[in-house]
């Protein structure tokens, strides 16, 4: 069976075949607006109908159809992913998220749960750095204690120029203390990211009596692996998650 597995971000979609095995293959961002997102899908997927499409989307519900309408054209079946309450990875035990509420955990993160699950090497602080940063901790046992959301170094420094637009959107090199504008700017919305993941990493270690394996997804994830402790690229951790969801899916 055709099957491909579509990550709809507010910045870019992903998206990648779904393999034999059941595991993603070769994946492809996408920059992506309403009036294009057809166009670039055309131009990503093969000629021939795909007969299944996994679509996770946290994007905003106009962008969301856009892509539904032009996979409808392109697809038999479109599956769109939800985050559930609890879910059983086979060979891997349950994940129970932290939310009492599941519609408010963005699927995209209970995704990335999944995915860092399945890898099975013990407890996880999961990071994404996209539009916002996300930070969940996810124990050895599949059981989320929770995560946080806070602004990505992209997004603070398009406030800032919104706000102040002298400000420049780009440019600058991290440093400890800059001696310029866009350094300081660079410094400090880098800093502010690296400093709350560094925090959830002394947080987890308390709470969970050892030092979870730190995970990075997301296209503004390299710009900070190397100003923390051995992270692990994880770049395409949500299609990751969503093969696993359309495994279920498909065996139902």
């Amino acid at each position: 069976m055709s099957a491909w597995l579509f990550d709809l971000g507010n910045t870019r979609l992903k998206c990648a075949p779904l393999d034999a095995h059941g595991r993603p293959g070769p994946a492809l961002a996408l920059p992506h607006r309403e009036e294009d997102v057809a166009a670039a899908l055309a131009d990503a997927l093969p000629d021939e109908r795909i007969e299944v499409a996994y679509l996770a989307s946290v994007a905003h519900p106009a962008l969301r159809m856009a892509v539904l309408q032009a996979l409808t054209e392109r697809c038999g079946r479109i599956s769109i992913a939800r985050t559930q309450p609890s879910f059983e990875l086979d060979g891997f035990g349950r994940v129970r998220i932290a939310y009492a509420d599941p519609r408010k955990l963005g699927v995209d993160r209970f995704l990335a749960l999944l995915g860092a699950h399945a890898r099975g090497e013990g407890a996880a602080l999961i990071c994404g750095v996209g539009t916002a940063l996300t930070i969940d901790l996810l124990d050895a046992d599949g059981l989320h204690h929770g995560g946080l959301i806070a602004p990505s170094p992209t997004l603070m420094r398009e406030a800032l120029h919104g706000r102040a637009p002298q400000l420049p959107e780009l440019g600058g090199q991290r440093m400890s203390f800059a001696s310029d504008t866009e350094d300081a700017l660079a410094s400090g919305c880098d800093g502010a990211a690296l400093a709350l993941i560094e925090r959830s990493l002394t947080v987890a270690k308390l709470k969970l009596g050892t030092v979870p394996q730190l995970l990075l997804h997301g296209g503004g994830s390299d710009a900070l692996a190397a100003a923390l402790p051995s992270p692990i690229a994880a770049p395409t951790l949500v299609l990751e998650g969503l093969a696993i969801w359309a495994g279920i899916e498909t065996s139902r």
